[in-house]
């Protein structure tokens, strides 16, 4: 062999491999795009409205209204206090609770997530306490990121030794991992 060939070979050789090399970049970036983009969302938003929750003190919160309901990760019944998880993962669970009193005095009220029955003690979230003469009214928000496994229940509960009300409460809760 000449070494004219030679060097047209090699040249064909390096041609051929960078051009494998490229399509085997190819085929991993739609098939990574292609399994982020089938994995399903799950998200749920429940809302409770005025006259959901006319418990008094320490109360699980019903929830009247499933707002969005995307995936089959989480579920829950209108009307319950119960959402209940279906898939094992990572959950990013946000709410805010409306408590108020009806009466002058001291207003204090807190909110804690409860799975399976049981205070997860590290979302307990407490309102600052208010004196007499004051508008007796306040909401609570708080994020939690939590690991949760199929079957476990979990509820909002607000808590209070005052006789406050929840109003209005909404609970969004999205699968992320």
């Amino acid at each position: 062999m000449n070494c004219d060939c030679r060097f047209k070979l090699k040249h064909c050789c390096k041609i051929i491999n960078i051009s494998i090399l490229i399509l085997v970049m190819v085929l991993l970036i739609v098939l990574i795009s292609y399994s982020n983009n089938n994995q399903e969302k799950s998200i749920l938003t429940a809302i409770a409205v005025n006259g959901d929750n006319s418990e008094i003190g320490v109360t699980s919160i019903k929830f009247s209204k499933n707002n969005i309901v995307i995936g089959n990760a989480i579920n829950h019944t209108p009307g319950s206090d119960e959402i209940l998880i279906n898939e094992d993962g990572i959950y990013q669970i946000s709410y805010q609770l409306y408590g108020q009193r009806k009466t002058i005095g001291t207003f204090n009220f807190a909110a804690v997530l409860l799975i399976n029955g049981n205070e997860v003690i590290d979302t307990f979230n407490e309102s600052p306490i208010l004196r007499d003469n004051v508008v007796n009214r306040m909401t609570i928000t708080s994020t939690v990121i939590l690991k949760l496994n199929s079957g476990d229940i979990l509820k909002l509960q607000g808590v209070s030794i005052e006789d406050i009300t929840y109003t209005n409460a909404r609970i969004d809760i999205e699968k992320i991992d």
